[in-house]
């Protein structure tokens, strides 16, 4: 994380402190200081459970990966994130495999270039098929593209 937001990877001054009063009584090792090793100007995530805090740099953050520990730190994490313009989809499941849809889910994206067109294939109950998914943030637009692609879907399925 700190390569990639080209930062200095130090000891953080607050989270060393709060893990040193924590070990007061026992051994502060070195793995044990490690914890408070971030980049440089990271936020801290409070750790009501442990003292090992968590950091932020930015939209990036970085938690214990014990579910309970991880969990008492949400209430925090929920304050820092800022929410952006709603993701709207919508799914559409066919028993034909992605090779069939390939092309002509080529030519729907070029007609919505501000919807983004995805296709999963699965296998269930032994047969093929393709999870087809639009996104944006336009539900209009996405219902439109919808109704399109259930018309080049069932022209498919009768060729």
């Amino acid at each position: 994380i700190s390569k990639a937001f080209k930062r200095k990877y130090e000891y953080n001054k607050e989270a060393y402190q709060i893990l040193e009063r924590h070990y007061k009584d026992s051994y502060f090792n070195e793995a044990r200081k490690k914890m408070a090793k971030m980049p440089r100007g990271a936020g801290l995530i409070y750790n009501p459970s442990s003292s090992a805090a968590g950091f932020y740099v930015k939209n990036v953050f970085t938690l214990p990966g014990v579910p309970s520990i991880l969990q008492s730190m949400m209430s925090f994490v929920e304050q820092l994130i800022i929410g952006g313009e709603k993701v709207y989809s919508v799914t559409v499941q066919v028993h034909l495999p992605e090779s069939k849809i390939g092309k002509d889910l080529g030519k729907l994206q070029k007609k919505f270039k501000d919807l983004s067109l995805g296709s999963y294939p699965f296998f269930q109950s032994g047969k093929i098929g393709t999870a087809l998914v639009v996104r944006g943030y336009s539900e209009k637009r996405i219902q439109e593209c919808k109704i399109i692609l259930e018309k080049i879907l069932k022209k498919i399925k009768k060729s």
